[in-house]
Formats: structure tokens, sequence, C-alpha cells
């Protein structure tokens, strides 16, 4: 991978290990989102990332509740076009209080 325009980065608060870039677009983005679980949860989270990644394919849904069932972790595969997308994401889903995680 090169340092070109498309080719960045991601969050990196760590110096020791350097993140691994990403190059945008890219096809088959995981977002993995954990929250309280709850009537709607999934549901919630996939009409906040819709508003981002209108290309969201549902099939591509994969839900799990935790051990004892108090969290639901929701997993969608998105094209991400950039990290302003991805921020964009991730600040959306943690403004519905209901989330604890996006990773």
């Amino acid at each position: 991978m090169t340092d070109t325009p498309d080719s960045v980065d991601p969050l990196n608060t760590e110096n020791d290990q350097p993140a691994p870039k990403i190059e945008f677009p890219c096809e088959r983005y995981p977002i993995k989102v954990i929250g309280d679980a709850g009537e709607g949860f999934s549901d919630l989270v996939i009409e906040v990332i819709q508003r981002h990644a209108p290309d969201l394919d549902i099939t591509t849904l994969v839900t799990r509740d935790s051990r004892n069932g108090r969290f639901l972790s929701v997993q969608v595969l998105i094209t991400a076009t950039g990290v302003d997308q991805l921020q964009s994401i991730h600040k959306d889903l943690r403004a519905t209080g209901r989330v604890h995680m996006v990773l």
C-alpha cells in the first residue's frame, strides 16, 4: 500500500504499533456495535448506519447476545468511503445513548 490521499491511517493512539492502512473506498468494511440488549436496538443501529452508508446490505447483519443476555452486538458490512464517514457513524451511534462501543 502506498501513502496516497486515498490511503489513511485510522484512528491510532498507540505509538508503539502502527495501525494498518485502509484504502478507501473499502468494500465489506465491518462495523460492530455493542449496546444494551433491548427492543429495537438492531433497528436503531441499522437506521444510523444507513444515514451514512445507504448501500448497506442488510443480509450482512449478524447479531449476538452476550452470555448473560444483558448486551447485544450488531455487526454489518459497509462500503467505507473515508475517515469522515466512519467518524460520523461512530459519533451518531454514540449519540443514541444506547451504544457502549463501536468497533
